[in-house]
């Protein structure tokens, strides 16, 4: 954002419900008028902003939805330590119930990038054979099972996770665990290649199955949790009572079917399972074979989020957990989006 905006989006933080001639004077800037209203406009069109009332009584105020996307210079935030950042550090209740339903997540130029690059995707694919569809999928599928095992932790390399996937050679020096690992992701994103249609509408015991895919062999309770976690690197805590994990993870389906957008779907999923924290381990895991499910049903485009820096995910996970922010996240997802309708297929 320009200057002018963030001191437009400062004036009406502290000044809720202000003409747009309230906002060019209480700004005292040497721009003109016509500039003011003119960016005021445009933070509309971004959904910062929200208006209400006509002429000369219309009124500006920060947006339902401007705490949810605003954008937040990540290392900046992080530059602080975890004691030191003001964060929401508990469930926020409101946040599946009351207040996403009404948050449209992408800009208007933000949604327009991620259609156009559907559409490439399907002019991709409408001219590959059921074979070359099919080989192009089990190429992002390594991918995907190499990269979301990365991330949380695992060592074995690309090459390593190729061989281990396709001829089913181990790489010296791993653990088996980490094998086991990088195989739980192969057979959940074959399950739900062959099965596209099993999460839709979205519920909690189809996720459930596909959590109990990759948990299989790791010593990982399948069952929704009904003690404290921890989540390192931050201070937020989620619900660590099983009645309201469960009703949490209803509120999320209900919500992520309500949405239209295939596109808010995917994004939902990938961050309100990773909040919600359902199970005791293999939550982001889930979420991100999840949110490739509801892609693949409705025929868009999966991510493999091959280039994601692990550290830059993460990150982006926590700001969400301690702010309710998703804008880090959402350029994870656009961007990766793009990698892969410009990488596969």
């Amino acid at each position: 954002m320009n200057s002018l905006e963030n001191l437009i989006l400062a004036y009406l933080e502290n000044n809720p419900a202000s003409s747009s001639k309230d906002v060019f004077d209480g700004l005292n800037v040497t721009k003109g008028y016509a500039t003011v209203k003119r960016c005021l406009t445009q933070l509309i069109e971004k959904r910062y902003v929200s208006k209400v009332g006509i002429g000369k009584g219309t009124k500006y105020a920060l947006s339902h939805s401007y705490a949810i996307i605003k954008p937040i210079d990540i290392d900046s935030y992080f530059n602080q330590d975890i004691d030191e950042r003001i964060i929401q550090s508990s469930y926020n209740f409101n946040l599946i119930h009351d207040i996403l339903p009404s948050v449209e997540l992408f800009s208007q130029d933000e949604m327009n990038k991620l259609l156009l690059l559907q559409k490439q995707f399907e002019a991709k694919t409408n001219v590959l054979s059921t074979n070359q569809y099919a080989k192009e999928l089990e190429r992002l599928a390594i991918d995907l099972s190499w990269k979301s095992s990365q991330i949380e932790g695992n060592t074995y390399s690309l090459l390593e996770t190729e061989c281990l996937l396709k001829d089913k050679l181990t790489a010296a020096g791993k653990t088996q665990q980490e094998a086991t690992m990088l195989l739980n992701h192969k057979a959940a994103i074959d399950f739900i290649i062959d099965h596209p249609d099993y999460l839709i509408p979205m519920k909690v015991s189809a996720i459930e199955d596909i959590h109990g895919i990759l948990a299989k062999d790791l010593g990982i309770n399948r069952n929704i949790r009904n003690h404290r976690v921890g989540v390192t690197g931050t201070n937020y805590v989620p619900l660590d009572n099983d009645h309201q994990i469960k009703d949490a993870m209803v509120q999320m389906c209900n919500l992520v079917n309500l949405k239209q957008s295939v596109f808010e779907k995917a994004l939902l999923l990938l961050v309100l399972l990773s909040y919600i924290q359902a199970f005791d381990d293999g939550n982001k895991r889930t979420a991100r074979i999840v949110s490739n499910a509801c892609l693949i049903h409705y025929q868009h485009c999966p991510l493999s989020f091959r280039t994601v820096d692990p550290l830059a995910y993460k990150k982006a996970m926590l700001l969400f957990y301690e702010q309710n922010n998703i804008s880090a996240f959402k350029n994870i997802f656009i961007g990766q989006f793009e990698f892969a309708v410009n990488t596969y297929f």
